[in-house]
């Protein structure tokens, strides 16, 4: 059986969600699909997904394998396309959206340098921290950052995304320095408002008390300032009013300059992703592919992140 149809048919069931929904979509029996599915675990020897009645819900090695199969994927459909457009430019008109605060920082200076390659594309971008219908909103193109929620649409991680505890070097001489994560109650701590999104905390790993390798914790650390918008809290750690909890490609640029101090480094919770994401089709116009290939090269670059913002 072709393995390239295999990794097809367990992108598109993890992606729909069910092996009906995906024969559905292939116009065949869902049984051909279950034995595709089998073929390709007894073939890598691990189970992909867990089956039932009622749900199918992927293994840590299907979640891992998914990622990779739709960038494989995404690979080989570029290929063929480069093939077949030959020397044809690009153009037309490029929907993104992207969070606010992400965007204005590390899309939208982009916008321009990718025009100054293929002047023919027109870009319209949306910054917005609403989780926009790609599909129903006619964009193009999404890129999201943090865990993304199970959905029908394709992801292409471009980058990882940290979280920091940074302050001012002036507020940590004045009120010490923090050694575990316990420590930030003695602390000011500046704090998304409960009504914003950031609803479980700030993330750690500590060593578990069995002294078996470590575990993730959550933290709601409080203090006398908290806010809806990313960005005040940023500009008020700046200003040396207490400890934030912020993404790397928010305060790289200040840790390099020297402004901002990072703390806690030792706890810091594993990276999430910087994605972009979009409808899947099978044949993607080629300014999507471009600006998709654009976007990766640019966050690859580990200078960039020190240097941007």
């Amino acid at each position: 059986m072709d393995r390239l149809k295999q990794m097809e048919t367990f992108v598109a069931v993890a992606t729909r969600g069910s092996l009906t929904a995906a024969a559905r979509a292939e116009g065949v029996a869902a049984a051909i699909i279950g034995r595709r599915l089998d073929a390709l675990e007894e073939r890598l020897g691990v189970k992909l997904l867990l089956r039932t009645t009622r749900r199918l819900t992927l293994t840590h090695e299907g979640s891992a394998f998914l990622e990779d199969c739709q960038r494989l994927l995404a690979e080989v459909a570029n290929a063929e396309a480069s093939v077949s457009a030959g020397g044809v430019k690009a153009s037309g008109h490029l929907r993104v959206t992207a969070p606010a605060g992400f965007g204005r920082r590390h899309v939208a200076p982009l916008v321009p340098r990718f025009r100054e390659l293929h002047p023919e594309v027109t870009v319209s971008l949306n910054l917005s921290d609403r989780v926009i219908d790609l599909a129903g909103e006619h964009f193009d193109c999404a890129v999201r950052v943090g865990d993304l929620p199970d959905s029908s649409l394709v992801s292409m991680r471009l980058g990882d995304n940290r979280r920091r505890c940074v302050a001012t070097p002036a507020y940590l001489r004045r009120h010490g320095v923090p050694r575990h994560p316990s420590d930030l109650a003695r602390f000011d701590c500046l704090t998304l408002s409960s009504d914003a999104s950031q609803t479980r905390g700030w993330a750690f790993r500590i060593p578990r008390q069995d002294g078996e390798g470590t575990e993730l914790i959550h933290l709601k650390p409080s203090g006398p300032l908290d806010c809806t918008d990313g960005q005040v809290l940023h500009d008020w750690c700046l200003a040396g009013l207490g400890i934030a909890w912020r993404s790397t490609w928010e305060v790289e640029a200040e840790i390099d300059a020297g402004l901002l101090a990072p703390v806690l480094d030792d706890y810091a919770a594993p990276p999430n992703g910087i994605y972009a994401v979009f409808p899947e089709r099978r044949h993607l116009p080629l300014r999507v592919r471009l600006w998709l290939d654009f976007l990766k090269a640019q966050y690859g670059r580990a200078e960039y992140w020190g240097r941007a913002g």
